[in-house]
């Protein structure tokens, strides 16, 4: 079983090219089940002798152990891949988890901050300071052009074109995008790259990173996590908000004020729009509300 993994992870990345934290992410799921396999029968079958009824068993036992249905089905999907690469390499006969239907996903609405509240945030970093630019500058640019942070943090210089108001963006599964940027990113992200070389001694040249630690090296994710966590307890705003709430905040924020569902899901580089129109479910919930509390004959009478 081992042998078979280290070939599939070895698959991905050369042929495949798949980046680290995808491979990762498969090593850890497909360790996952050896471990099961190892715990509740005491060995690890060889791949061509795995059934469906084994996985049935495996995904139950995911159930139990109250892993949440997202990272079920994220398991699944690794195991499909897996073994739909055993059986092309003539390893198994058949995909033994292709006969296993994902769990039906809870549709959360996602938490977002209201134009108050985003714009509390926004001028929450001060101007006094290099850093204060830096933090201004990453909330801005992540609400203006709706990003993952994890494209934040790997915009280069060169992917800025800011005379046109665009930022290159690397998405999921290294697809390509340009992503506008308002005015108010455009005026921050000018105000940061002025201090960026006097505060880090960094040149501008192409290929380096646009935000930076306190090192003068790539700023990380769990860095601007840390970042906004410092200026939601300055502003007294929600707790839960990460810096993930700004790209939903941008979306609904977008759908509010009468954007195009398809627009939006280019936008935020989402290849199915299925994923974009749970946005249409957090504006119909402040459309309702609105009228609630507005209409004169929407409110339930008292006695």
């Amino acid at each position: 079983m081992q042998r078979t993994i280290d070939r599939f992870l070895r698959f991905l990345k050369v042929e495949r090219n798949s980046s680290d934290l995808t491979i990762k992410s498969y090593r850890e799921d497909l360790t996952l089940l050896v471990e099961y396999f190892q715990e509740s029968r005491g060995h690890v079958p060889s791949p061509p002798s795995i059934t469906p009824q084994d996985l049935r068993t495996y995904v139950a036992a995911l159930h139990e152990a109250g892993y949440a249905k997202s990272s079920v089905a994220r398991r699944l999907a690794s195991l499909r891949s897996f073994f739909r690469f055993a059986q092309r390499e003539g390893i198994c006969d058949s995909n033994p988890a292709k006969p296993l239907r994902n769990p039906r996903r809870d549709r959360k609405l996602p938490h977002f901050l209201t134009n108050r509240e985003i714009g509390k945030l926004l001028t929450a970093p001060p101007l006094s300071d290099p850093m204060g630019h830096r933090d201004r500058a990453i909330f801005e640019t992540l609400y203006s052009a709706g990003l993952r942070v994890s494209e934040l943090v790997g915009m280069n210089l060169d992917d800025l074109d800011l005379e046109d108001g665009l930022v290159r963006v690397r998405g999921k599964g290294k697809r390509e995008r340009l992503a506008p940027l308002g005015s108010h990113a455009i005026k921050a992200l000018r105000g940061w790259l002025r201090k960026r070389t006097l505060a880090k001694g960094q040149p501008k040249r192409n290929g380096s990173p646009v935000f930076l630690n306190k090192f003068g090296t790539r700023l990380s994710t769990r860095s601007v996590g840390r970042m906004l966590e410092k200026y939601l307890k300055i502003t007294g705003l929600d707790l839960r908000t990460s810096p993930h709430t700004l790209r939903h905040s941008f979306a609904t924020h977008l759908l509010d004020r009468g954007a195009d569902i398809r627009s939006v899901q280019e936008l935020l580089g989402h290849k199915s729009l299925v994923t974009t129109q749970i946005y249409t479910h957090v504006s119909t919930a402040g459309l309702k509300q609105a009228y609630e509390q507005a209409h004169p004959r929407a409110r339930k009478q008292s006695g």
